[in-house]
This record gives C-alpha cells, structure tokens and sequence, in this order.
C-alpha cells in the first residue's frame, strides 16, 4: 500500500506544482537556517575524547588575591602557578598527571636554502600521549626519564614533518628547535580534537601544537612561552622569581579512573592548600576543583551564549516557515474534497486517506530537507567566511548532521501535515458526490 499511497503523492505534488513548490521552500529555508546553527554548536559541544572523558580532571586551586577572586561566580583560577603545579605533578598521586604551558620556537631546516621560521608547541610532561590517546605515525612520545634529566627530545606532528622530511618516518632525526638539536622521538598522526580540551585558555578552537616538548626545558629558558599569564602582585626580577610568584600560567591534569582515586586526589589537594594557608596563601584554602573534561568545557561556556541564542531563533524560525506549510497543506487538502469524496464512496476507509496524506505530507518534507541541507552547506560556508579558519573543522555538515536534517525535515512536514490531514478526512463523502 505504500508504494501506491507515494504513487498517489507524486501525482498529487506534480498537479499543485505551484503550491507544492512553496511549501517545499519554506521547509527548506527552515531546515537551512536551523542546520546551519545547529551544526556549528553541535561540534562546538561535542565530547573530543568520548573514550575517557570521565576520567580526565582539570585541576583548579584558588591562589588568587584574597578580597577579589578571579572569577565574579567564585571560581577559582583557570590555571596554576609554577611551583603548584609542579610539587601536585611531582608528588605522583595520579595514575597519570600532565603539566603543561604553551610555547613557540624557531625552527631551522637542515636545507641551507630554507629559511626559519616559528612554530607553536606545548612544553609538557610525559604522560599526555598516552594520557589523551594521542595517535602516532612513527615512533612515541617520551619516558618520565627524560622529563628528569630535561633530555632534548621533541614530539611533531604529520604537516611539520611532511614539510621538513617528506613523509617519511623521521624519529631518530634531527630537529634544530630553538637553537639547539632535539632528536625526534615521535610524529603524531593528524590529531585535532575540537574542542582543544586540554587548553582552552587562549582558544578553545585553535589548532593542535606543531611541536611538543619536556616541560622541563621551561627552566633552561629555550623557549617563549605563550598563552595566558595573570599575576595579581607583583613579582621580584628574574626567572626564578617568576617561577616561584603567584603568577598563573600553567595547566594540570590528571586522570582517575574511579570515584575513589578522584576522592583520595580531592583530599590530597585540599591538604596541600591547608597546608599553604598556614603560610599565608589560598585566603580560599577549600576553593578547589577537579573537573572532567565536560565539565570542564561547560563551566568555561565553551559554546557562547550567542552561539546558543542564534540557534533557538534559528529554530523558531523553523516553527515559522512549519506554521506556513500547514497552511498550505490545508488548503491543498480541503482543496481536493470532491477527489476525498469519490475515494470514500468507492470504499476507502479514514484511515487510508489518512496515511495517503501523511505520505503525501512527508514527500515534500524529504523534498524539502534535501534542498534544505543545500541551504545548509551555503550557510555553513558563509559562516567560514565570515569568521575564518578557526571554525572550519566545525562548520562542516557531517552524517550524522544529515540524518538529522533529513528527519527534522520529514517529522516536521508530517507533524505540519497532521491538522490539515484530519481535516480533509472529515469530508462528507454524499454533500461532495451531490455537489458532482
């Protein structure tokens, strides 16, 4: 009976063309403007490490001054000081912790006729490959010995070693890196989570580093760090001075697998902070969070609140162009009661026209959300265009935003198709055969 009901349906669209098309466009202008905002904050929200999201924990202390905190809502600060996060690293009370700070550095390639030029790279500690499941062309990252003995080792990814050795495997190279000759223990494969869960301080959608190195080599002073410092007193001259202030600008993670180790490291931290306070520091000595990778990233407000403004006018805009279409589709409906009477009186039930016009009510759905997700692609490329490469990965429609689109479309005109449909099945099969 299907094939006969969709049969009837092209029929019925292909002789209201008019009328069919209009209601096919204002489907497709809802979906187009719906997927397009819909898209973009389902992968700014989306998990970027679903494997273990759970068992990843930034970890918060609230060193801050004590009558101005560095959130308005209390929060305590989104990074840690130098000597913080490195006795919390050192005292080893995680399976896996990762410390970590932002830095670039110039690299010079062994072509004499290449010229140098500056990369971004993440100084960090041993465990974050195989903390966050970063994957490798050739080779691995480092051993903890290396952290402690502040080897000059270096970790690139695919595009850097494309550009400098071709492709091939280049572990055991050579990297001149900052002045200095870093031998290459590993490539990553390509690896971008978006969001860059890891470090969203200065971006939550920049790319992943070109390279990666000991966090340790922070203190030979080889590199220029980046990213965000804030310092709420000021700090005597010198380096050390700097690593010992209370100057914010480092990150810790830690991964607990269970609610046990995640309770035994919260009293740990609380201990060290109590501990501190006797010294004059954290005024807030309870101020201290462990917060999982989406926690993270929802307390942070990753997804703006215009991103999610855009979309709820997005999709009431949608609800707009549904209201049009039942419109139409009563007047499409109630237009064919002399074609509704005659069917009744040759034995069609209710219920058979009811479902002829529902399937007819969702080919123009489908019809409208395949045109729909071609809006769709213009605006997503508009969006690009608009606010350039750092959305790229994110407006992209990917299957699962199609399957969307396409059952928003034909639940939709279903639903739109609902009153107009009961309305046509309520024709009076003798008043249209009299009218005849």
């Amino acid at each position: 009976m299907f094939s006969y009901y969709l049969k009837l349906a092209l029929l019925s669209c292909k002789r209201t063309w008019g009328m069919t098309l209009l209601m096919v466009l204002a489907i497709a202008l809802g979906i187009g403007a719906a997927m397009t905002t819909v898209t973009v904050n389902y992968l700014m929200s989306a998990n970027p490490i679903p494997q273990k999201s759970d068992q990843l924990f930034y970890v918060q202390l609230d060193n801050w001054e004590p009558n101005n905190p560095f959130f308005d809502n209390g929060d305590p600060p989104d990074q840690l000081t130098y000597r913080d996060a490195t006795y919390l690293w050192q005292a080893k009370k995680a399976p896996r912790q990762v410390i970590m700070s932002g830095m670039s550095a110039v690299v010079e390639p062994k072509d004499k006729d290449a010229l140098p030029f500056m990369v971004t790279g993440r100084a960090s500690s041993a465990d974050f490959f195989p903390m966050f499941d970063v994957p490798f062309l050739y080779g691995s990252g480092w051993d903890g010995a290396a952290d402690a003995k502040k080897e000059l080792v270096v970790v690139i990814n695919a595009e850097l070693n494309e550009r400098l050795f071709g492709g091939r495997d280049s572990t055991g190279e050579t990297l001149r890196l900052a002045g200095k000759d870093f031998r290459i223990s590993g490539v990553m494969a390509r690896w971008d989570p978006k969001p860059k869960f890891y470090d969203i301080t200065t971006g939550p959608f920049e790319d992943v580093e070109e390279v990666f190195v000991p966090f340790s080599l922070i203190t030979e002073q080889f590199f220029d760090r980046s990213g965000n410092t804030n310092c709420w007193k000021p700090t005597e001259s010198g380096f050390q001075a700097f690593l010992d202030s209370e100057c914010i600008w480092t990150q810790l993670w830690v991964e607990l697998p269970s609610s046990a180790d995640r309770e035994a490291y919260q009293s740990f931290i609380n201990a060290y902070t109590a501990e501190q306070h006797k010294f004059g520091r954290f005024a807030r000595q309870d101020n201290n969070k462990l917060s999982d990778v989406m926690t993270w990233l929802e307390q942070r407000q990753v997804v703006s609140d215009d991103a999610s403004m855009m979309m709820a006018m997005a999709l009431m805009f949608l609800a707009v162009c549904l209201l049009n279409t039942v419109g139409l589709l009563l007047a499409k409906f109630l237009g064919k009661a002399s074609e509704i009477g005659v069917r009744q009186a040759l034995g069609a039930s209710r219920n058979d026209l009811f479902l002829q016009h529902l399937v007819e009510s969702g080919v123009i759905g489908l019809a409208g959300g395949v045109l729909g997700l071609l809006l769709a692609w213009l605006g997503l490329e508009a969006v690009k265009a608009m606010y350039g490469d750092w959305i790229r990965d994110l407006a992209v429609l990917d299957l699962n935003m199609v399957l969307l689109a396409i059952a928003l479309a034909i639940s939709s005109s279903i639903l739109a198709g609902l009153y107009p449909t009961w309305r046509a099945c309520q024709v009076q099969p003798s008043q249209q055969l009299k009218a005849q």
